[in-house]
């Protein structure tokens, strides 16, 4: 089918329930390749990346759609139901993590569980919220972004990451950033960085976790505790991870979190 292709979608396992894994800015699926396999033998798995990203169709790209995360959000949907998914189980990485709550929203019969790793529903501080970038933050960003994307993603990869005692974790998200479209990166970044998704977390019904690193500047921990407070009966899980990117850093720590919950 045409949206499996569009999305490089992938599936393993044979479990009775499925679970959805989504990839961050600047990422693809491989990114999911420590914690994803942790789940076959339970869970059928399904991988894919964002159009744009990984080996997704580019020419599926339209900057209009995508110019905010609802765009994001209506390509999930269907890849669920393309697969005909019901109850399943989604796992969004940073920007993705919002991306499942529109799509929870809007399908709530296909998401039963939203897992957010180092969820954001605002990157911009706000009068009495503290999102851990100003307006002026995120327009030097997007400015150095579209002005150097090789450097900018040098610049960026390292910070994000952390874990500075392991410099190949920053050098695979450098390289990951680099392999992105600029133009693409360009877009997808003003659509994550100036997204405000708040008022639509007291809206979700699905059963959330939110996995919460330290160190975090994407995604500080005030940030993570106002998901938890604006999601009612949400759990708020504070990992040893360090950074932004705990898929990568601590696989085994975020396996362990979400078979907890699920």
């Amino acid at each position: 089918m045409y949206v499996l292709k569009r999305n490089n979608v992938l599936a393993h396992g044979t479990g009775p329930k499925t679970m959805v894994f989504a990839h961050g800015f600047g990422c693809d699926q491989n990114m999911w390749r420590f914690v994803e396999p942790a789940f076959r033998h339970d869970f059928r798995t399904v991988l894919f990346d964002q159009v744009g990203a990984g080996k997704s169709d580019l020419s599926a790209y339209d900057s209009a759609k995508y110019a905010s995360l609802d765009g994001y959000a209506d390509d999930l949907i269907e890849i669920g139901r393309a697969l005909e998914l019901r109850t399943t189980v989604f796992v969004g990485h940073s920007v993705s993590a919002m991306i499942g709550v529109l799509a929870s929203l809007k399908a709530p019969e296909i998401f039963e569980t939203l897992v957010l790793v180092g969820p954001s529903p605002r990157y911009i501080n706000d009068d009495g919220y503290v999102g851990g970038f100003s307006e002026a933050d995120v327009e030097g960003l997007l400015s150095s972004l579209a002005d150097n994307h090789m450097g900018w993603s040098a610049a960026m990869a390292p910070a994000i990451m952390g874990n500075a005692d392991r410099p190949e974790l920053a050098e695979e998200l450098t390289n990951s950033f680099c392999r992105t479209d600029p133009d693409i990166a360009r877009e997808f970044a003003r659509a994550t960085f100036t997204s405000d998704n708040r008022a639509d977390l007291p809206k979700v019904t699905a059963r959330t976790l939110v996995l919460q690193c330290s160190d975090d500047i994407i995604a500080g921990d005030q940030v993570g505790e106002y998901v938890r407070d604006h999601i009612a009966g949400s759990k708020l899980v504070h990992l040893d991870a360090v950074g932004h990117c705990p898929n990568l850093s601590s696989p085994q720590e975020v396996v362990a979190a979400i078979r907890s919950f699920v």
